[in-house]
């Protein structure tokens, strides 16, 4: 009963905020409630600041003794929606399927999958040393166990 009241009243404050959307929602035994967010363009403070008020200033703390919050995605937090791709393109990801793992930039969004690009050396056809080459892969979402932004410092 709970649980439904607080998913009722994230689910009202996210319709006010169309960029913004849920990643993960739980409530504890003992009335913990974590939200963790993203957004089409990210998350600011304030927007985790505005779905925290309108959840907790909905409830009884008279009734129900619980405690609250509100994050955002952090930058190393696997992707797990494909509505978080999108902002990501341009950037170095690490995806892991179950045969393999790659790291290029991502390019590309589809509505089945991602396409990446990275380059490599290999061996030259013919003679020694290596040389450059430029690889892709299309990968669809159904096929991703993992895939996290490289961040770079």
């Amino acid at each position: 009963m709970f649980k439904d009241r607080v998913k009722a009243l994230l689910e009202e404050a996210l319709d006010d905020n169309d960029s913004l959307f849920l990643i993960d929602f739980s409530v504890s035994p003992d009335n913990s409630i974590k939200v963790v967010l993203d957004g089409d363009s990210g998350v600011t403070l304030e927007d985790c600041m505005k779905i925290s008020r309108a959840i907790e200033h909905n409830l009884d703390r008279d009734a129900h003794d619980f405690s609250l919050e509100v994050t955002s995605a952090g930058a190393a937090t696997p992707l797990t929606l494909a509505r978080q791709y999108p902002k990501n393109i341009g950037r170095k990801l690490k995806v892991k399927t179950a045969s393999e793992t790659m790291e290029g930039n991502l390019t590309e969004v589809t509505d089945t999958g991602i396409n990446l690009e990275w380059k490599t050396r290999e061996p030259k056809p013919v003679g020694k040393g290596k040389v450059t080459v430029r690889k892709k892969a299309e990968i669809d979402f159904s096929d991703i166990v993992e895939a996290k932004v490289i961040v770079t410092i």
